[in-house]
């Protein structure tokens, strides 16, 4: 049995480059971690995005010109694809994974929550490393996430996770705008701390992804106020999970 369980997420933005195209070291370099962390008895349970882009690689532009509609097509045609990547990669490692497509009512109390923690206990029990993403072919209005930092923040609390890492494309919470000189990452964050003043959210293009630095401190804060350590740090950094594991400093900590 492992000694500590990890849920990380890894957004849209940390695995494309600047056209949007999926960058296959970037998935090797964080399956690479992960199959390090599994060395060393500590399991994943990996929230990745991806699928919509994917799709979209994959079909082009859509005429489907219903937004939600368009989503669904997308995530129904990239999502298989992403877990073929995903699939050759861990299997490059001697590891295997598994796909889980949650909606967001699944965790409401009842049957489909105790299903769920049965088959994720069940996958982690046999060393598979369950990967989930938001069933965006079924998920609309009321039953979507906000985003993925929202899942990646029910998972840990639902499976009472040791840590919570959030990826992004930048270092992690800056006190000024990322790209200015003067601006510095925050090193730690309490869960109450009210930092809506050092937060800008950017304009994305469809697929990129819905989450922002503000939500992902807001994610960070609610599962550190649940006992989580939470960790928003750039993904595209080599061995940031395992520096984490192994204590320095990287992005931004959330904890009390």
């Amino acid at each position: 049995m492992y000694k500590e369980l990890v849920v990380i997420k890894v957004g849209t933005n940390v695995m494309t480059n600047k056209d949007n195209r999926i960058v296959r070291p970037v998935l090797n370099n964080l399956v690479q971690q992960i199959a390090e962390l599994y060395e060393r008895d500590i399991m994943t349970i990996l929230v990745s995005s991806g699928s919509v882009i994917a799709g979209k690689e994959v079909l082009g532009k859509a005429k489907i010109k219903d937004k939600t509609q368009r989503r669904q097509v997308y995530s129904a045609i990239g999502q298989p694809r992403m877990m073929r990547h995903y699939y050759n990669i861990f299997s490059d490692y001697g590891m295997k994974c598994a796909q889980v497509l949650p909606t967001k009512r699944d965790f409401n109390p009842g049957v489909h929550r105790d299903n769920m923690i049965n088959c994720l206990e069940g996958l982690l029990s046999e060393g598979v490393v369950p990967i989930a993403n938001e069933d965006d072919a079924v998920s609309v209005a009321m039953s979507m996430f906000s985003d993925n930092d929202e899942l990646a923040t029910l998972l840990a609390q639902l499976m009472k996770a040791d840590r919570l890492i959030l990826m992004t494309d930048i270092d992690g919470l800056y006190n000024g705008h990322p790209e200015k000189e003067e601006s510095e990452v925050i090193e730690k964050v309490a869960p109450g701390e009210d930092l809506d003043k050092y937060i800008e959210e950017g304009n994305k293009a469809e697929g990129e992804g819905r989450g922002g630095m503000g939500s992902k401190l807001n994610y960070a804060q609610i599962a550190a106020a649940a006992n989580i350590p939470s960790y928003i740090v750039n993904g595209k950094r080599d061995n940031v999970i395992l520096d984490i594991i192994e204590g320095k400093t990287v992005g931004t900590e959330v904890s009390r």
